[in-house]
């Protein structure tokens, strides 16, 4: 604490030395502040004055509520306008800035030496791309530019402890990047990890060969339990009979980020053991904003996510996006940007895109207090985009059951409580939990799950949440938000998968593992939709939290610890454990006809 007076002291001496400027821009009022430097990182040093980086400004969107409106109509089943997604075109018109806004933070940079005219906009024009120096990042946002290494991942990051803008400008901006904003995608969480001395088996062809006829199997075989393969999967979930028959449409997209790239020759090594009929067949990769694919560095995740969703959905397309970023900070190089912002690279590429996968997973999240509320917020506001265009949006629920570390806020009062992840508690993604075991599945006990304190909850989950917080009673009173958004929305398996990394079977857990699976299976739905001549099932969850109910296997026990307490009891409907439960594709087939 003692550095954070020190640098009120500097933000007065930056203040009392700015050069003149219209009084309007000098009128700041705070747009975030931390209390601390987030765990994890530590103060490494000033950030060099003419040090360049790219300010990515977000502009309100003027008709934003309209878009969730339309979200919310076109995803549900009850609704006449369900299906009726988006185009490209008409979302850019909701979420366009009101010419006044666009007029003002024009002026804005204008007053400070910028020139919009060098500036990238998106399609939409609700976010403004342009070139600054520490110095004058610092003038604008009447800040102190440091930077911070992270622990852990020894990244260094140029960083903010509080920003603020003009006070004019405060109902025109929703948020400035990079900030306060500290998560880097080295030091986010991979919802993933590898089993030591887990089971492992070369191949599952006692089980694959009974895969081969007209239905899936009656009982799942014993062996499923211990190791878990795309036969299992396939058998557990009822999609082995189901041959995609949209391939010319239909995509499934995986979100990768920094230093993790899908191997294709362990691809096929893995088809080779566990589904020998998509020998030969592979992925794309789309590089975002300098991603890698550096096919002698396997990553567990990436390797993880592609395996599983072609395991699943073959022949379906699929496309791993390798997400890079700027290089981290190095105080030895001149290096010329730096923002590490993983979900603003990734979303603001595919919102460019005229046609965009059906299907997206997601298997990254960081800690929801450690992400700026404004930060949050904006980013949770590009996958309603994506929702509204007909994408169906899967993100794993963390590892952490309701919180990991010492449970504390950081807010300055260090208050013991749950700890909800992000983007997991977004309310228009659907976050997937994790199972262990078959006949019958429960809950495995990592399985994050809770609720948020930044977004409220939605109306598509309010009895089914109200009915198990009646149930619930006083356990766990206090550490929790009772009317955030809750989650997760759906489980599926999340332990013993077995995966190949470079050339080697390998056991590996985590809810890394339930997203994929489950994602794969939306996208087999997707399929049979887009083959009846209909449109994709787009944002899954007003659907799956009213007719789709009959289309879980709902899951009753199990609990996910955490926070020195035993977190929450799966049960009877839905649970912030397991959520709905595992799918049942012939059923959710018949549901979604």
């Amino acid at each position: 604490m003692f550095w954070s007076s020190a640098l009120i002291l500097g933000l007065a001496h930056l203040a009392a030395s700015k050069p003149l400027v219209s009084k309007r821009w000098d009128d700041f009022g705070v747009k975030h502040a931390w209390v601390d430097v987030p765990r994890g990182w530590e103060l490494h040093g000033p950030a060099p004055a003419d040090y360049t980086f790219d300010m990515r400004i977000g502009l309100k969107q003027d008709r934003f509520d309209d878009l969730v409106a339309a979200l919310y109509e076109v995803s549900d089943p009850a609704h006449e306008r369900y299906g009726q997604h988006l185009s490209k075109e008409e979302v850019a018109a909701l979420i366009a800035p009101h010419p006044d806004s666009v007029d003002l933070v024009e002026s804005w940079l204008h007053a400070y030496g910028l020139s919009a005219a060098n500036s990238e906009r998106s399609p939409s024009g609700d976010w403004i791309t342009i070139r600054v120096s520490v110095a004058q990042a610092e003038k604008m946002l009447g800040t102190k530019y440091n930077v911070f290494r992270h622990s852990k991942s020894e990244d260094y990051v140029i960083r903010t402890m509080n920003y603020s803008l003009p006070n004019v400008l405060h109902e025109h901006v929703a948020v400035v990047a990079p900030t306060t904003y500290f998560g880097t995608m080295k030091s986010m969480k991979a919802t993933s990890f590898v089993k030591e001395n887990a089971p492992t088996i070369e191949s599952d062809v006692d089980v694959a060969h009974l895969l081969t006829g007209p239905s899936s199997l009656a009982t799942v075989p014993s062996s499923c339990s211990s190791t878990i393969t795309p036969a299992c999967l396939r058998a557990l979930y009822n999609t082995s009979s189901y041959v995609p028959a949209a391939t010319d449409k239909n995509i499934l997209g995986v979100a990768g980020y920094l230093d993790e790239f899908a191997n294709r020759a362990d691809l096929q090594t893995f088809f080779k053991r566990f589904r020998t009929d998509a020998v030969n067949s592979s992925f794309t990769t789309v590089q975002v904003n300098g991603g890698g694919d550096d096919q002698s560095d396997p990553g567990v995740e990436a390797n993880l996510d592609i395996q599983y969703t072609e395991g699943i959905s073959f022949p379906t397309p699929n496309i791993y996006y390798s997400t890079g970023g700027s290089p981290p900070f190095n105080s030895d190089e001149n290096t010329p940007t730096n923002t590490n912002e993983p979900y603003l690279d990734w979303l603001n590429f595919i919102l460019a895109q005229d046609t965009i996968p059906q299907t997206f997973t997601t298997s990254y999240g960081d800690d929801e207090q450690t992400v700026p509320l404004d930060y949050a917020t904006s980013v949770c506001n590009l996958f309603a985009q994506l929702g509204a265009r007909g994408s169906s949006i899967l993100f794993s629920s963390g590892d952490d059951g309701v919180g990991g570390g010492d449970c504390l806020s950081n807010d300055g009062t260090n208050t013991t409580k749950f700890l909800p992840n992000f983007p997991a508690s977004c309310p228009f993604v659907t976050t997937v939990g994790g199972t262990i075991r078959i006949n019958p599945e429960v809950a495995v006990s990592f399985s994050g799950g809770g609720f948020s304190n930044y977004f409220a909850r939605p109306d598509y989950q309010s009895t089914a949440v109200s009915t198990f917080l009646t149930k619930l009673g006083s356990t766990n009173k206090g550490l929790f938000n009772t009317t955030g958004r809750a989650y997760p929305d759906v489980a599926a398996q999340g332990e013993n998968f077995q995966v190949v990394i470079g050339g080697r079977v390998e056991s590996v857990a985590g809810t890394s593992a339930s997203s994929p699976t489950f994602a794969a299976v939306i996208s087999l739905l997707n399929d049979f939709r887009l083959s009846q001549g209909k449109s994709p099932l787009g944002f899954l969850n007003p659907l799956i939290y009213s007719t789709g109910v009959p289309g879980f296997n709902d899951i009753t026990s199990g609990t996910n610890p955490g926070c020195g307490t035993n977190g929450f009891t799966a049960g009877a409907g839905w649970d912030p454990v397991t959520g709905l439960g595992t799918p049942d594709f012939g059923k959710l087939q018949a549901l979604i006809g």
